[in-house]
């Protein structure tokens, strides 16, 4: 019912929909779904895969429902029967297989998926495309694997859906809820969660009537170069937007005039260097520090960087070249204190820990390195993950491609240290500035489009977006 209701706002009767069921419980739920839609009179072709393969009990009662009210519309596939004729014209419901499926695809339902993808038809997936495993598909053959436009998956996402190689298979994804029971779904043991709204609003902080700058905080950002000021100015920005009640930018002295006419509400902090990072004397005086925007890798700031860490007490963020200095001296990892944030892209990330073969194995190395060195990752992307010293992982839900533009990542580092300084545990501050910073371009993005987004565009909404979260639905 949850995917017809879904369906037939979509999808007026004047298509022709073919519906291919397997004969699992996916495969009966493809029988359900073409029922349903045969009582609303849509026109309905429906192929059911059956060889030497017994139905399951699900597939077998939805089988003899079906026939009941349309003798004659299923027609059964297997090795000697013809394939069927599919045109671009029609919409295909892909019901063959489910998510019990272990192993790769082959034989006859392996020619049926190949006929499907090459239709040029418009193919939408009951839960999950048929061919790919819910988890880890390092041993799967992508060419046995259902190429859908739509995957409807319902309550939850499967966690291959976050992966950038499934991509093709799932195609844009929504999920339904159906009203699965909250008790028995807090129950459910998993280190895997998605940010959501209701998530991110108990963490917020409010504020009080008698608070003052020095309750929020003293943020520290040792950012920009010589030619680099602009990740320096996008950085403090959106820590000063993030809450922070102080923010001190730390930059070279030909940036001083940059930024003071840029951020007058940022202080300034002139290092001895006019064109890079070469020291800080005393951090005492804040209450997070952020390191790595548009700071270069020049041989002062590698020595300035490990004389950071060798000394710092206070939360830290590393980003940008922060993290690729740290690639070059993976023996200064240990040198890392407990909880600090790590926000590579794929690319920093991948010259920390060496390439990655997929995003999931990636995702096995993010996991490992945040529990053999108790720091928190959070890895940006699509879907940004975020991965803790006791193993746990959250997968963002906000975001868009029009946020694929250089800066994205300063606006990040500076949130997150914002609410460092605001005093939210490390992990809270990831999740928090993670999803408002999505959230924030999925604002901009709706007057902006995604392609003419860019990084200052995140800065303008952060406001809307704290006002969203806090918003009673």
């Amino acid at each position: 019912m949850a995917f017809t209701s879904w369906f037939i706002k979509k999808f007026d009767g004047s298509y022709t929909v073919k519906i291919f069921a397997g004969p699992g419980n996916n495969g009966g739920d493809a029988l359900a779904v073409a029922r349903l839609l045969l009582e609303r009179n849509y026109k309905i072709k429906v192929y059911l895969l059956h060889s030497s393969l017994k139905l399951s009990v699900d597939c077998e009662i939805n089988l003899k429902r079906i026939q009941t009210i349309s003798p004659g519309n299923v027609l059964v596939l297997n090795e000697q029967a013809l394939l069927p004729e599919l045109s671009g014209n029609d919409i295909i419901i892909d019901g063959i297989f489910g998510s019990g499926i272990t192993r790769k695809v082959t034989g006859f339902p392996d020619h049926i998926i190949h006929h499907i993808n090459s239709s040029g038809a418009y193919i939408i997936s009951i839960d999950i495309p048929s061919g790919l495993f819910g988890e880890d598909n390092r041993s799967n053959d992508p060419g046995n694997i259902i190429r859908a436009d739509l995957t409807l998956s319902f309550q939850f996402p499967f966690l291959s859906f976050f992966f950038a190689e499934n991509e093709i298979f799932t195609g844009n994804w929504e999920i339904v809820n159906i009203g699965l029971h909250p008790a028995i779904i807090n129950d459910s043991d998993t280190p895997y969660q998605s940010l959501d709204k209701e998530e991110i609003k108990s963490l917020i902080k409010p504020r009080k009537k008698f608070s003052h700058k020095g309750t929020y905080g003293h943020a520290l950002l040792i950012t920009g170069r010589y030619s680099m000021m602009g990740a320096a100015i996008l950085t403090t920005k959106a820590c000063l937007r993030g809450g922070a009640g102080l923010v001190t930018a730390h930059i070279p002295g030909s940036g001083y005039t940059i930024m003071q006419s840029a951020v007058p509400e940022a202080l300034t902090s002139i290092d001895d260097s006019d064109k890079v990072f070469s020291g800080i004397s005393d951090l005492r005086s804040f209450d997070a520090v952020g390191i790595g925007p548009g700071l270069g890798c020049d041989e002062k700031t590698c020595n300035a960087l490990k004389m950071v860490l060798e000394s710092i007490k206070i939360p830290l963020v590393l980003d940008a070249d922060a993290l690729n200095i740290m690639s070059a001296h993976k023996d200064w990892i240990g040198l890392l204190p407990e909880n600090t944030i790590l926000t590579p892209h794929p690319g920093e990330f991948d010259r920390l820990t060496g390439p990655s073969g997929s995003m999931y194995e990636r995702f096995l190395k993010q996991s490992d390195f945040s529990k053999k060195n108790k720091v928190i990752i959070a890895l940006k992307g699509a879907h940004t993950i975020i991965t803790a010293p006791n193993g746990n992982a959250w997968f963002n839900t906000t975001g868009n491609p029009g946020m694929a533009t250089g800066g994205s990542g300063d606006v990040l580092t500076g949130l997150i240290v914002a609410f460092l300084a605001q005093g939210y545990p490390p992990l809270d501050a990831v999740k928090t500035g993670v999803f408002l910073h999505g959230l924030a371009g999925d604002l901009a993005k709706d007057i902006t489009g995604e392609e003419s987004l860019i990084a200052s565009d995140l800065i303008k909404y952060i406001g809307k977006a704290f006002l969203k979260v806090k918003q009673s639905e």
